[in-house]
């Protein structure tokens, strides 16, 4: 059904939109975003007790390496999904085995948008810098919505297409 292949295209182009949002937010509002990275990573908000504070990086040369990683992730996540929804929506009525192969530019961006929100944010930021304790630097709520919102589109995407219905 072309309406399946739509929403792939579109859901794709959504994700897409969000992470050029998210990295377009980081760069034009560099500093506000920058300060969460900082605390993050410096630990100056987990528990007092917390054992873990000897993983902390207090220097700023690698916060800001950090935060220039997070947003090259961010904005190559974009780029690829903008490129795999065109790809999409260029074979919307293709025949079936070019209309998947054309999946392989948003598969890659949704992938590299998984590992930026679940690896980057959860696993690095929430387990090894404890994010998790901070009552105000705590992003783990948001990382999750949005790495989960981006597996249900890579799991929807990655249903094989079979041939339209002849019109």
């Amino acid at each position: 059904m072309v309406i399946v292949r739509l929403g792939k295209a579109v859901l794709v182009g959504a994700v897409a939109l969000y992470a050029s949002l998210v990295a377009l937010g980081n760069i034009t509002d560099y500093g506000s975003n920058f300060a969460f990275v900082e605390h993050v990573l410096s630990m100056d908000t987990v528990f007092a007790e917390a054992t873990i504070v000897s993983r902390a990086i207090a220097a700023p040369a690698l916060h800001h390496l950090f935060y220039g990683l997070i947003i090259a992730g961010e904005s190559l996540t974009a780029l690829l999904c903008w490129a795999g929804s065109l790809a999409l929506l260029i074979r919307l009525r293709a025949p079936a085995a070019r209309f998947n192969r054309a999946k392989s530019w948003a598969m890659a961006g949704l992938i590299l948008g998984f590992l930026v929100w679940q690896v980057g944010f959860m696993t690095i930021g929430g387990e090894w810098f404890g994010m998790w304790m901070s009552s105000s630097w705590n992003g783990l709520q948001s990382a999750f919505r949005v790495f989960i919102t981006i597996l249900g589109v890579m799991i929807f995407l990655n249903q094989p297409d079979g041939e339209l219905d002849p019109a």
